[in-house]
């Protein structure tokens, strides 16, 4: 894996507005306003300060994280706020007057580049971060965030649905024009997901973009929906509603475990991917407090606790795939910029959903 070369305020008011209802507000013993949920209790409130964190992760992992912060951290309360990542980024870039979040945690790195253009940033260098792989170093100064693991794509295929349909497994992404599997794919809106733009963005950089929307236009005769998030195409094709979900690595290394009668195919001609990370908004009132987060953050034990839910993690040597996660996956990572997938986000969704936004699927 390369290190990478790595968009009136009323109207943003409005904007944040209608973002809100894509988010699920995740909170333990404190109030966050807007998400109906009780707040704390007057000692807790004098012993502990809360921080906002807007993330992206699954939601499974979001408990233990929060349990690991406040335990390094006692005088901390973590607020999540969740949501898919193109959600989490419109929702940030429409704030960018007044933030609302203090910290930014398992956001897409493309994400972060755009924040980071956009001046919304700390520029904070977190404790301890030499000792990390250096592709999950910010490259450009000011210093301003950190990478936490990498996820690629992958194809999920359900072999007891396609040997009822006769669908021969996937080698590369071109096996999925065929026309027995017209109507039995489903793939994330790259809108919503970080996941789906991942895999957008990746028949783009290695097809060219003539070809990779020539692609993409004959995907989308077999594609039923676009789905809202990266591990939802997974999930409905484990329970057998598909044949093939397009979704990320982990999350199909999971549905695999869960005992889902599919294969995890890594298509032969490489796939896309993305590393998450984390980082400090910059303007908010406990800006102190939120660089300590940062600190455990870049930590060994934070990378542990990354390695339970990612193959490739930032710290070195932690990282320990189960047996079920695809052994040349690495290897078939594409050479990724990630500084262009962030430059041309905007319009590349712009024209995919001209082109491709009829088969959205909002839930």
């Amino acid at each position: 894996m390369r290190k990478a070369s790595v968009g009136d305020r009323g109207g943003r008011l409005t904007a944040v507005r209608r973002l809100c209802a894509g988010l699920a507000f995740v909170v333990a013993g404190m109030a966050v306003p807007g998400s109906g949920l009780p707040g704390p209790t007057p000692a807790a409130a004098a012993e502990r300060t809360r921080l906002v964190a807007y993330t992206a992760l699954e939601v499974e992992q979001l408990d233990p994280m929060r349990r690991a912060i406040e335990a390094a951290l006692p005088e901390v309360e973590i607020a999540w706020l969740r949501a898919s990542t193109g959600i989490i980024t419109d929702r940030l870039l429409a704030e960018r007057d007044a933030p609302q979040a203090d910290l930014l945690l398992g956001i897409a790195a493309t994400s972060l580049l755009q924040f980071e253009a956009a001046g919304l940033l700390d520029p904070y260098r977190p404790a301890g971060v030499e000792a990390l792989r250096p592709f999950f170093r910010d490259p450009s100064p000011p210093y301003s965030w950190t990478g936490m693991d990498a996820y690629l794509g992958v194809i999920c295929f359900n072999v007891e649905v396609a040997a009822r349909h006769r669908i021969t497994r996937p080698s590369f992404w071109r096996d999925l024009l065929g026309p027995a599997l017209k109507g039995r794919i489903v793939m994330p809106n790259p809108a919503a997901s970080g996941t789906g733009y991942m895999l957008v963005a990746a028949w783009l950089q290695t097809l060219g973009e003539e070809a990779g929307w020539a692609f993409m236009d004959a995907l989308h005769e077999n594609v039923s929906a676009y789905l809202p998030s990266g591990s939802a195409p997974c999930q409905e094709t484990a329970s057998g509603r598909h044949a093939v979900g397009l979704s990320l690595d982990m999350r199909a290394a999971a549905e695999k475990a869960a005992g889902a009668p599919i294969d995890i195919v890594v298509p032969v001609d490489g796939t896309g991917w993305e590393a998450e990370g984390f980082a400090v908004v910059a303007g908010r009132p406990h800006q102190a407090l939120a660089r300590r987060v940062a600190d455990w953050a870049a930590s060994r034990e934070a990378n542990a606790l990354y390695a339970r839910s990612f193959a490739i993690v930032a710290y070195p040597g932690v990282s320990s795939p189960g047996p079920l996660y695809p052994p040349h996956a690495e290897a078939r990572m594409i050479r990724n910029d990630l500084d262009w997938m962030a430059r041309n986000r905007t319009r590349i969704l712009a024209e995919w959903n001209r082109r491709y936004g009829a088969k959205v699927r909002e839930r």
